[in-house]
């Protein structure tokens, strides 16, 4: 079990939705910028929700599961920014090239710890995603949030990889 100081604080954020992409006009890039924070948050989420079920029923460790959950409701008050109904609108999952793809990888796990350690990976690289595209939109401490979950996640994954072994 994996005992964690609360690493950071996951507060609400002040919802200013006519600042979403005033420095970019309303076109073909920030609609595709949407559509990739939108995905990106989805997959953030799904990809948190599978690491934090792991430390609440394999590992029991409640600090590293409230951790996580924080995390991923924390994730609301970034989808309230770009207002739910404009990422909504951005998705379109019948031109997504890879939406009816599976690579080899995503198809077969061996264990736990593969299924643990994939997603923190998927989860890094989502929270990296987020944090890059919200830099150039408003309010752009959006990016700020999401490099906060990525370090967490990284201290999380440190954690969880010098526990594994110890068991």
């Amino acid at each position: 079990m994996i005992l964690l100081p609360q690493l950071h604080s996951f507060g609400p954020i002040k919802y200013y939705p006519s600042l979403i992409f005033s420095s970019m006009k309303k076109n073909k890039e920030s609609e595709a910028v949407l559509r990739i924070i939108d995905a990106n948050l989805n997959r953030l989420r799904e990809a948190l929700r599978v690491v934090e079920e792991y430390f609440r029923f394999v590992d029991l460790s409640e600090s590293a599961a409230i951790e996580l959950k924080q995390a991923r409701h924390s994730l609301e008050e970034i989808e309230k920014e770009y207002g739910p109904e404009n990422l909504l609108s951005s998705r379109d999952v019948s031109t997504d090239p890879f939406a009816s793809v599976n690579r080899p990888e995503e198809t077969g796990r061996g264990s736990a710890d593969e299924i643990v350690r994939g997603n923190f990976k998927r989860a890094q690289e989502a929270s990296r995603v987020i944090e890059e595209y919200a830099k150039i939109t408003e309010p752009a401490y959006l990016s700020e949030r999401a490099k906060t979950i990525r370090f967490t996640l990284y201290t999380l994954e440190k954690l969880y990889g010098e526990n594994i072994g110890h068991e």
